[in-house]
């Protein structure tokens, strides 16, 4: 299948069979946490198919802010653009735009930026937070929901019980690597937020479970295999190997949850943060500046 009509096989399902467990989970956090604004203009990085940005708009009638919600999968914005008919192109703008790149916006341009589960999701999330910080107006808010270490535990230990028969002591290290990676804990979140140059970070977590009747179910789960399974499958350097483990992975859940239901948990994170003036960005030790950065580029890549 063509990388365009798995897209388009995604946005299909998406509102029906990803966006209520999994999207909806976090947004929830979101719009508890954040306070609309009443004017100005908002940015929402990876919008998907337009959730949260068209219910902030239908729970917010009164204010005149402005979303522009960008998103590089085309699929998923056609989604998003039939939805918000009572809003689009008079509150609500969607465009296409790959914030890997860097955002294409000029500094301080928004009162509140965010993403809904889109942070992890592309280049290095803690230089996503310092692109959230540069368009973010002096005093205005960056909000950032993400799933935290400890989500899929049920699943992880499955895979390093096969790794281990298997005697995959290297791939076990790459799996660890890759957790560490994907799913950080709420002290890394809160330091890149920190060296993002905002401040009053405040972080709330709800944890919560997806539930699966046998292994096909999980795998074939929109949530997963649109989701995390290619990474996971990426661990194994070896194609040769990957529907061998994956297979056992599989066997080994309907083995240990047989007449039960596979419960899989995600520590689900959400953080706000506000954006400090650039007088106190300069003055504050926290922050990182060029050089660091480059460092820490040396040190990641």
């Amino acid at each position: 299948m063509s990388g365009s009509t798995q897209l388009e096989k995604m946005a299909k399902v998406y509102d029906k069979e990803i966006m209520p467990t999994w999207s909806a989970k976090f947004g929830k956090l979101l719009m508890r946490n954040v306070t609309f604004p009443t004017e100005g203009m908002v940015l929402d990085v990876l919008c998907g198919t337009g959730y949260p940005a068209v219910d902030f708009m239908r729970s917010n009638p009164d204010s005149r802010a402005r979303i522009i919600a960008i998103d590089n999968v085309g699929p998923l914005l056609d989604e998003a653009r039939k939805k918000a008919v009572d809003f689009f192109g008079k509150r609500l703008f969607f465009r296409n735009e790959n914030p890997a790149k860097g955002l294409s916006f000029a500094d301080e341009v928004y009162d509140l930026s965010y993403s809904n589960v889109g942070l992890m999701n592309y280049g290095k999330p803690w230089r996503n937070l310092i692109e959230f910080s540069r368009v973010t107006r002096s005093s205005g808010t960056v909000a950032v929901t993400l799933p935290l270490s400890g989500s899929w535990m049920e699943f992880f230990d499955i895979y390093r019980e096969i790794l281990t028969k298997r005697d995959k002591y290297d791939l076990l290290k790459r799996l660890d690597d890759y957790e560490a990676a994907h799913y950080p804990t709420a002290d890394t979140v809160i330091d890149w937020m920190n060296k993002a140059g905002l401040r009053n970070i405040q972080a709330e977590t709800e944890r919560f479970e997806l539930l699966f009747k046998t292994g096909r179910e999980f795998f074939y789960s929109s949530v997963v295999e649109y989701g995390p399974l290619p990474d996971w499958k990426r661990v194994i350097e070896n194609p040769a190997e990957v529907n061998e483990v994956f297979a056992e992975i599989n066997d080994a859940i309907d083995t240990h949850f047989r007449g039960l239901v596979f419960s899989v948990t995600i520590e689900a994170g959400c953080f706000t943060g506000q954006k400090l003036a650039w007088d106190q960005v300069v003055e504050d030790e926290g922050v990182l500046e060029e050089d660091d950065i480059e460092i820490i580029e040396e040190v990641e890549d």
